[in-house]
Order: C-alpha cells, then structure tokens, then sequence
C-alpha cells in the first residue's frame, strides 16, 4: 500500500500486533520520534514509555513498553521490548 508503514511490535515470548499503520509515535532515550511512510533508516532504543500507532485498519494501537529497541527500513517498523501491554 501506498503511504503506509508495516509495523511489528514484539515482546521476548510473542508478537503482540502487526499490520499497517500510517503514523507510529514513539519516546527513544534521545527523545520523541514520529515515524511517518518513507522515514529514514534508524535504530534506537526505546524509553520506557507508550507506542502510538494509527492503524489502516481496526484503530489505534497504544502499547506500554518497558524500554526495548526501535528498528525503521524500507518502510518496515520493529519494535522489540521485553514487556509489552495494549
């Protein structure tokens, strides 16, 4: 799809959710990030704190991470946390 973003959010024993998204919000230890279709490749780790992904499909997504990494190519979002809540 045009002008979105796949995205996995996972925990160490499962993935929690995936689908496409339009916009990810997210806190990394450096600050706020918004990702947006087409970001720059990045990596970093995450704050503790909540992920906001608009989803194409089904609403909005809010997740509580302890902390975890972030990982942005090619249109593609990973989020990786030991713990995650919706």
């Amino acid at each position: 799809m045009a002008g979105t973003i796949t995205v996995e959010l996972v925990a160490a024993d499962r993935v929690v959710w995936s689908g496409v998204a339009s916009t990810i919000s997210a806190r990394t230890v450096d600050g706020d990030l918004g990702i947006l279709p087409g970001h720059a490749p990045l990596l970093s780790l995450l704050a503790p704190s909540s992920v906001e992904i608009k989803a194409v499909e089904g609403g909005d997504v809010t997740a509580e991470v302890n902390g975890g990494f972030i990982s942005v190519a090619n249109n593609h979002v990973s989020i990786l946390a030991e713990h995650v809540t919706l």
